[in-house]
C-alpha cells in the first residue's frame, strides 16, 4: 500500500507539473485558460478564479489544460488558434519541458549530499595491454566516446561496453584537454592469476571526482541527459525487436518496481537509501514523460506540434490548413490506442507478478 501511494503521489505531482507548464506558457502568451485539471473523470474539488476553473478529478491517470481555441476555431483574439506559430509551439512543448526540469531538480536534490562522483577515468591498464602508448589508451585518460556514444561517467562505460558486439569497441579519450581517437580496440583473451581466461579490453575504470558545487551541477545535468538517452535506447530496442512488447510496463509494473527498489535489502539497506532510490526512480519517470510527450504520437504534445508544423507548411504552399475536426479525430483515436496499450501493459504486469 505504501508503494501504491508513492506511485500515485509521484504521478500526481508530475502530471500537475506538466499541466502547470502548459498553463503558465498559455498565460504568458496571453491565451485564455478555461480549466486547469489534475486527473480525469468526476470532479473531487473545484474552484474558479480569474475566469479559470481549477479542478481535482477522481482518476489519477492524466490531466489537462483547456485552452480557448484549442479544440475548434475561435474569433477570440486570446484564443490559441489566433496565436502565432512560435507561441503555439511554446505552449504545447512547455509541459514536457517542465517534466524534464522536474527530473533535473529531483536529481539535484539527490546529489546535494554527494561526496564524489565516479568518472570514466582510466586508472589502470594490464601489463600485457597491446593498445597503450601515445596513440593508445593511457592511465589518466578519460573515456569520451564508445562506439560513437558520449560517455559522461563510469556507468555509461558499463552500459555501452555491455551493448557492444562482443568483438571490440571504437574508443575516444580526453587527454590533457584534447580529444584523441584511439581507434578500434578489440577484446583480448587474458589469463587471470587463478589460471582462468577472460575476454576483456584490458583497462580499469575507477576515477572519482570530488563533489564540488560545480561538479554537482554538472553531474546532475549529465544524469538527466543519460535518462533521455536511456529512453531513446529503450524505444530503439522496442522498434528493432531487441525487446518485445511483453516487456512494457504499466501502472502495476511501476508500483512493483518502486516496491523492489524501496524494499530490497541489497538495494535499500536503510530508509534513506530507499527514499533515495525512489527519488531516483521518480526522476527517471519525469524525464521519460518529457521525452515520450514530445514523440509525434496522436494525443500527445509532440503530435500537436507536428500538426502545427504541417499546417504552417500547407498554409505557406496552399493557403489552407487541415480542418481542426480531423486533427481532433486523430488525437481521439490516439488517446483510445494509448489507453488500450495501458490496459495491455497492466494485464502483463499482473501476469508477471502472479506467475
Amino acid at each position: 500500500m505504501v508503494y501504491i501511494l508513492a506511485a500515485i503521489i509521484i504521478f500526481g505531482v508530475l502530471i500537475a507539473v506538466h499541466e502547470w507548464g502548459h498553463y503558465i506558457a498559455a498565460r504568458l502568451c496571453g491565451v485564455t485558460v478555461h480549466e486547469f485539471a489534475i486527473g480525469m473523470g468526476p470532479k473531487l474539488y473545484h474552484k474558479e478564479k480569474n475566469g479559470c476553473l481549477y479542478t481535482l478529478r477522481l482518476l489519477p491517470i492524466g490531466g489537462y489544460c483547456a485552452l480557448e481555441g484549442e479544440e475548434e476555431e475561435s474569433d477570440d483574439p486570446h484564443s490559441l488558434n489566433n496565436q502565432n506559430l512560435f507561441k503555439k509551439i511554446v505552449i504545447f512543448a512547455a509541459g514536457a519541458f517542465m517534466n524534464f526540469v522536474a527530473g533535473l531538480v529531483i536529481i539535484l536534490i539527490l546529489f546535494a549530499n554527494a561526496g564524489g562522483f565516479y568518472t570514466a577515468e582510466v586508472t589502470g591498464v594490464r601489463e600485457d595491454f597491446a593498445y597503450g602508448g601515445e596513440t593508445g589508451i593511457q592511465v589518466g585518460d578519460v573515456i569520451y566516446r564508445i562506439d560513437g556514444h558520449r560517455i559522461y561517467n563510469r556507468s555509461d562505460v558499463e552500459l555501452f561496453l555491455g551493448r557492444g558486439d562482443g568483438q571490440g569497441y571504437s574508443i575516444e579519450v580526453m587527454r590533457d584537454g584534447k580529444r584523441i581517437d584511439v581507434g578500434y580496440i578489440p577484446l583480448t583473451e587474458y589469463t587471470e592469476e587463478d589460471g582462468t581466461t577472460v575476454q576483456a579490453i584490458g583497462i580499469t575504470i575507477g576515477g572519482v571526482e570530488k563533489a564540488t558545487l560545480g561538479a554537482k551541477l554538472r553531474y546532475s545535468w549529465y544524469q538527466a541527459i543519460d535518462f533521455v538517452r536511456l529512453v531513446w535506447i529503450s524505444l530503439g530496442d522496442l522498434l528493432s525487436g531487441a525487446v518485445g512488447m511483453e516487456q512494457l510496463s504499466g501502472p502495476v509494473g511501476i508500483v512493483d518496481a518502486l516496491s523492489e527498489v524501496g524494499s530490497d535489502p541489497e538495494l535499500s539497506p536503510t530508509v534513506w537509501d530507499a527514499l533515495w532510490n525512489i527519488g531516483y526512480f521518480a526522476a527517471l519517470i519525469a524525464v521519460n514523460l518529457a521525452v515520450m510527450n514530445l514523440l509525434p504520437i496522436p494525443a500527445l504534445d509532440g503530435c500537436k506540434i507536428l500538426f502545427l508544423l504541417v499546417n504552417g507548411l500547407t498554409m505557406l504552399l496552399f493557403k489552407r490548413q487541415i480542418p481542426p475536426k480531423y486533427e481532433n479525430y486523430i488525437h481521439a483515436a490516439g488517446f483510445v490506442l494509448l489507453m488500450g496499450l495501458m490496459v495491455v501493459a497492466t494485464f502483463q504486469d499482473v501476469w508477471r507478478i502472479i506467475k
